[in-house]
């Protein structure tokens, strides 16, 4: 599983929080924690400056609480806390996997479980949404795709075909609620 690291594991940038509009960065290898800051002023003397860099081992960053105070007053405490967890090595090798494979395993799974997997990173929204998905779960509810089926995905897009034609629709969740407020009134004396 340690293949499927890249060397660096996590990197990102922000601002500082007001007055300064320093900026920073932090990079997450497989050994290091890099914080760089790039001081802004309107002194002469501080333009071309090079960034300010601190390198730390992971060990030494889990034990520096100065450094941790820092980056999550200008990164923030989730990131602080993804920091955290990286440098105790407890990575998320699902999301380091590559495409090809996710969508591969995307197939083997449950639409619910397609749209909760969707909702965790931006990275699977675009997975769960991708056509090739969609084009594969329509393609496991009918005997094979014609030509005017494809040409119909073009314009609308496989989601769209399988909700549209393929899925089976609850009467009552699929009621709009201006109908179903229409037919409350009319019951009622």
């Amino acid at each position: 599983m340690a293949s499927l690291l890249d060397e660096i594991l996590f990197e990102t940038a922000g601002q500082g929080p007001p007055p300064s509009k320093d900026f920073y960065q932090l990079v997450i290898t497989r050994k290091e924690v890099i914080w760089r800051c790039w001081k802004t002023s309107i002194r002469a003397e501080s333009r071309g400056a090079p960034p300010g860099e601190t390198k730390q081992f992971h060990d030494d960053f889990l034990n520096d609480s100065r450094m941790q105070e820092q980056l999550a007053v200008v990164i923030g405490s989730g990131i602080l806390e993804y920091t955290l967890a990286l440098c105790r090595g407890h990575f998320d090798y699902l999301e380091r996997l590559p495409d090809k494979l996710l969508l591969t395993i995307l197939s083997y799974i449950s639409l619910q479980d397609i749209g909760h997997l969707s909702q965790t990173s931006n990275r699977f929204r675009k997975l769960c949404n991708s056509e090739e998905i969609w084009k594969k779960t329509v393609l496991g509810h009918c005997d094979g795709i014609t030509e005017d089926m494809e040409m119909l995905a073009k314009v609308m897009g496989w989601k769209k075909i399988f909700f549209g034609f393929y899925h089976e629709k609850d009467p009552v969740s699929t009621a709009s609620p201006a109908k179903e407020e229409d037919n409350t009134n009319r019951a009622s004396p």
